[in-house]
């Protein structure tokens, strides 16, 4: 069977991808079987006015209201209502702590983000929170926004306020401007090199309910220019506390080579050489609670179609107590690739994602169980199936082996 492809984006890794399946490109207005799409045109596809049926052998890599783990404010929503559904029921993943966490929250097991607030709504809850520790520095970033653009750091009230007059954003919550979310900022990150990093992890969903998930293993830290500084001197210098490549890659210390990033294999080599082995499993542990669980927090407000997989860029940052904190998802991950091993990368990104999302005959169809052979995951490790957990609840498979992956990092 001819299979047709059609992609919003000409991105080399994409198109060798599908070429060197035997794949063929079409136009988005012919018969398609796998559409490599923009959110907007997944968006437009999905929307009620379009009148546009899929098929059984058709694919598309976004789900419909995908901006609920992507959208910084929707995250934020979502994760604080999942919390207070698994409080509410009792369960004990939702138990709290009297310590205060300092720029966290109070749950033992599901403080994975900073305090965060979305404005102009919870302006009054944010002062509130603000005058509790008014030295305290807070990160303001644009909710519909990506690659930095738009975010700054403020340490005073006053410039907040000065920022809504210039802006001519009024914080009053009727009127409806342009949303943020201001959060606590990290102002102890991991510093390697005396330069902050965060951590570009690729995780690729394939069903919501039941939850299917796998992690990418060769994720990788994206490392400031300039090192990090505290001062207030340095509060807007982005070179210092921006991770973002976009931004990153127009300062002067920028290097063409590595482009600033480590493997993910490398960090964790570092850290069982300097902090030992024991914290550092403990670090990559909590690095994939964190993700599992924002997973689950959307999972029942997803529209999970079966003809949408999705591939999200998860942007970590880990604190000197190595700790984990999730600064926010991204449903389009940068396909660019800067340096030459940015390119084998995500060809192998993409070439993985394509054997688990297409059934074993490598054609399109929705009535597959979405349930790879193991050999096909390539350097995806599941991180969970909810279908398989229910099937034989850790039960051994074939080999006599448990399904789950205990290599995963390595």
């Amino acid at each position: 069977m001819k299979i047709c492809f059609c992609s919003d984006l000409d991105k080399s890794v994409l198109i060798s991808n599908f070429e060197k399946r035997g794949w063929v490109q079409v136009s988005a207005d012919d018969d398609w079987n796998f559409y490599w799409a923009g959110t907007g045109t997944c968006r437009n596809i999905f929307s009620v006015d379009s009148g546009y049926r899929m098929h059984d052998n058709q694919l598309i890599n976004h789900f419909p209201n995908h901006y609920e783990l992507s959208r910084k404010d929707l995250l934020v929503k979502n994760i604080k209502r999942y919390r207070k559904d698994l409080e509410r029921d009792g369960n004990p993943l939702a138990e709290k702590t009297e310590i205060n966490i300092p720029g966290g929250s109070k749950y033992l097991y599901l403080d994975f983000i900073p305090v965060t607030f979305v404005l102009p709504a919870d302006y009054n809850m944010f002062v509130e929170e603000y005058r509790k520790n008014p030295q305290s520095t807070w990160i303001m970033k644009p909710c519909g926004k990506s690659q930095g653009a738009g975010i700054f750091l403020i340490n005073k009230l006053s410039k907040l306020k000065r920022w809504s007059r210039e802006a001519k954003t009024s914080f009053h919550p009727q009127i409806g401007k342009e949303s943020y979310v201001i959060s606590r900022y990290i102002e102890n990150p991991l510093l390697i090199g005396g330069k902050k990093f965060d951590l570009r992890l690729y995780v690729l969903v394939t069903s919501f309910r039941p939850l299917k998930a796998y992690l990418f293993r060769l994720g990788f830290c994206r490392f400031c220019t300039v090192k990090y500084d505290t001062s207030v001197t340095e509060l807007d210098n982005m070179y210092v506390h921006l991770t973002n490549v976009s931004v990153q890659k127009h300062g002067g210390e920028y290097n063409n080579h590595h482009g600033g990033k480590w493997s993910v294999q490398n960090l964790r080599l570092y850290l069982e050489g300097t902090r030992g082995k024991e914290v550092t499993d403990k670090l990559f542990g909590a690095i994939t609670w964190l993700i599992v669980h924002s997973l689950k927090a959307v999972s029942s407000v997803m529209a999970s179609d079966r003809h949408c997989f999705e591939c999200y860029g998860y942007d970590i940052i880990i604190d000197n107590a190595l700790k984990p904190w999730l600064v926010e998802v991204n449903a389009s991950p940068s396909l660019t690739s800067t340096t030459a091993n940015d390119r084998i990368l995500k060809y192998k990104l993409i070439d993985n994602i394509l054997n688990i999302v297409l059934p074993p005959d490598g054609v399109p169809d929705v009535r597959w169980n979405k349930i790879p052979n193991p050999e096909m995951l390539g350097n995806f490790d599941l991180l969970i199936d909810e279908e398989i957990a229910a099937q034989d609840d850790g039960a051994p498979n074939n080999n006599g082996k448990s399904r789950s992956n205990n290599n995963r990092w390595k």
